[in-house]
């Protein structure tokens, strides 16, 4: 792990202990500075949330949490800023460095710890829900979208210019385009166009001074960085300038479940050995998860096969009997439709779902835990069974979700962008739980650890890899207003392998002071 970023000298830009040089943290003294960052123009009244009013400072708050086991608001919570303007996010972001307050960036309230919402010490919100803007330019196969939007925005915005074209990104319609994309998010497209940073070619971001920079002037050692290894720890996001990429008029999709009863132990070591080599217009999912077996209080593993095709069914018929027989794909479990039906499809809605679903914003939070994983040779069977084993320990819902490499992956070097997890992957997993009550989150979180060391032999290792974006509090953390630079290169190496040295680079170049941090962010380090 050390040899990765190993360096003759180093030169600290921030102790272990930062202590800024700014007066004790004060919400009156910042919410002044507020209005006074702003003009009439624009105002900023109707967008601040404070704890004087209870009712609309958690309503904003819960707007959009996502993880039940941070649904309280911390004590050291000042205000929220709903920002409806650039400005304001200029305004937040100086006011709060004057202030000595930290500041944590909410898009979609996706972040699976919850980074963008809590800290223990005085924070602010900067929630960016309400910048959701996109512009679609099919002529020039671009668009703009700001932080704020949700893929399921932006597919209906791509689909009302275009029945031929779409962007490389998650299946979850909900998520916030801010933090997805500057995590590395993927979708189903991954195997035929890579992922959402590699078809990003312009951003806005508001920098530590609050200037709002692009890519000509934010320079591109930072537009890199952005780029997979997460915004927040660099500025804050304001929009991103996208390429579609061009598809057909026709895909088809199936989902086909094995039990362990129907050899779903076997069918699935054999998709690990075929679905990285697959023609990357295909991309096959393997999905195990507890589930009811066939009689009362019987339970067992199902391996769910979701798939995408980029062409007609018989194709795809013609393909699987020849690569995977073993999964006994009839021609009525396919069913052809436009990209944009496939991502009402992936989002398990049923067939004739109007569009608009897409733009709902729901608030349905939940309790959960996810990990990550990336597989780089065959899990075996018998490395299965004892994964099954531990699942079903768990008392609620527990899946791994297994999503196949290869294709253009293996072909974008690993430094083209922060996101370094491309050639030599075969799949990457997450694990995750659900469960219902705050009674069961000891148990459930201490499962989650266990299957973890489970599939700890099966897994890469030195280092044991991680998806940032299936932010893992357990694989190294930071207290919220502190960076020790050994710690961060533990979590920093899982999340960005070789890539990190650079990261911290660039930190040190656009935020010396580490004003952007949080429990697993990038600190500031210069290499000599």
């Amino acid at each position: 792990m050390k040899d990765a970023i190993s360096v003759l000298c180093l030169v600290l830009l921030v102790s272990v202990l930062e202590v800024a040089v700014v007066a004790k943290p004060n919400s009156a003294s910042f919410i002044k500075c507020l209005h006074y960052q702003t003009g009439p123009e624009n105002p900023i009244t109707d967008a601040i949330f404070t704890p004087d009013n209870t009712t609309t400072f958690l309503s904003s708050y819960f707007s959009y949490t996502k993880n039940k086991r941070y649904s309280s608001p911390n004590q050291t919570l000042l205000a929220i800023v709903v920002a409806e303007h650039v400005s304001h996010v200029q305004a937040t972001v100086v006011c709060a460095k004057t202030n000595g307050i930290q500041l944590r960036t909410r898009s979609g309230g996706h972040d699976l710890e919850a980074l963008s919402y809590i800290s223990s010490v005085p924070f602010v919100i900067l929630d960016m829900h309400n910048l959701r803007s996109i512009s679609v330019d099919v002529r020039r196969k671009k668009a703009w979208v700001q932080a704020g939007a949700t893929l399921g925005e932006l597919y209906v915005k791509i689909k009302d210019a275009s029945k031929t074209l779409a962007f490389p990104a998650g299946v979850c319609p909900t998520v916030g385009a801010g933090g997805h994309i500057s995590g590395g998010g993927y979708g189903n497209l991954i195997r035929k166009y890579g992922i959402t940073v590699d078809h990003v070619v312009d951003a806005q971001l508001v920098d530590v001074k609050g200037k709002l920079l692009n890519r000509a002037t934010m320079g591109e050692d930072l537009f890199w960085a952005i780029r997979g290894g997460g915004g927040a720890s660099f500025g804050v996001i304001l929009s991103w300038k996208i390429n579609l990429v061009e598809v057909p008029k026709i895909f088809t999709v199936f989902r086909v479940n094995k039990t362990l009863e129907q050899g779903g132990t076997d069918v699935l070591y054999k998709w690990q050995l075929v679905s990285t080599k697959f023609p990357e217009d295909l991309f096959m999912r393997a999905w195990p998860q507890v589930v009811n077996g066939t009689r009362d209080g019987e339970r067992t593993i199902a391996v769910v096969f979701y798939a995408q095709f980029l062409g007609r069914a018989d194709k795809l018929m013609a393909l699987l009997k020849k690569k995977l027989p073993e999964l006994g794909l009839k021609r009525e479990d396919c069913h052809e439709m436009s990209w944009f039906e496939t991502t009402l499809f992936w989002a398990d809605y049923p067939e004739g779902t109007p569009p608009s679903v897409l733009l709902e914003r729901p608030t349905n939070p939940g309790f959960f835990k996810s990990k990550s994983d990336y597989v780089k040779k065959p899990i075996p069977k018998e490395g299965f069974e004892k994964l099954w084993k531990k699942m079903f320990e768990f008392r609620h819902t527990v899946w791994m979700q297994m999503n196949a490499y290869g294709g253009v992956m293996d072909r974008i070097p690993a430094n083209a962008t922060a996101y370094p997890h491309r050639k030599g992957n075969m799949f990457k997993v997450q694990y995750s739980t659900t469960w219902l009550d705050a009674s069961e989150t000891e148990t459930s979180l201490s499962l989650m650890k266990e299957l973890y060391e489970v599939a700890e032999p099966y897994v890469s290792s030195n280092p044991r890899e991680a998806f940032f974006n299936y932010r893992d509090i357990d694989i190294g953390s930071n207290p919220s207003g502190e960076t020790d630079v050994d710690e961060a290169k533990v979590y920093g190496t899982k999340y960005f392998l070789g890539n990190l040295k650079r990261l911290m680079q660039v930190k040190a170049k656009i935020d010396p002071e580490n004003f952007f941090k949080n429990e697993q962010s990038i600190p500031p380090v210069r290499f000599m």
